[in-house]
C-alpha cells in the first residue's frame, strides 16, 4: 500500500509560478513510476506529467510542455512538479498518482494510488 499527500498548491496570477510536491509511504518508492493529473470543475481528470521510477524518463502533456517539469527524490520519497508561466487554465486540483511499476503511464487507469489532490488557481 502506498499512501500520497501532496502539498503546495495555492492562489497565484498569471505568469507566476508554483511548486507541488507529494509525499510518498512505503520503502520501495524507486520501484513506482509517479504522475501528475488535474481536474477542473466539470471537466474529466487529465494526465499532466509523468515520470519513471529511477526519474531517467518523464512524458508530458502537450499543454504543458515547456513551463511544468516533473522531479522526484527516491531518497525523500517526494515527486515534484514545478510549473511557471501559469495561466488560467491551469486552475484545477491537482492529483499525484503512484503505479506498482517503474513504466510511467498517460492513462489514469495505470495508476494504483492516488492522493486527496491540492487545488491551484490561476487568477487573470
Amino acid at each position: 500500500q502506498v499512501q500520497l499527500v501532496e502539498a503546495g498548491g495555492g492562489l497565484v496570477q498569471a505568469g507566476d509560478s508554483l511548486r507541488l510536491s507529494c509525499a510518498a509511504s512505503g520503502r520501495t518508492f524507486s520501484s513506482n513510476a509517479m504522475g501528475w493529473f488535474r481536474q477542473a470543475p466539470g471537466k474529466e481528470r487529465e494526465f499532466v506529467a509523468a515520470i519513471s521510477g529511477s526519474g531517467g524518463s518523464t512524458y508530458y502533456a502537450d499543454s504543458v510542455k515547456g513551463r511544468f517539469t516533473i522531479s522526484r527524490d527516491n531518497a525523500k520519497n517526494t515527486v515534484y512538479l514545478q510549473m511557471n508561466s501559469l495561466k488560467p487554465e491551469d486552475t484545477a486540483v491537482y492529483y499525484c498518482a503512484a503505479r506498482r511499476t517503474g513504466w510511467y503511464s498517460y492513462d489514469r487507469r495505470a495508476y494504483d494510488y492516488w492522493g486527496q489532490g491540492t487545488q491551484v488557481t490561476v487568477s487573470s
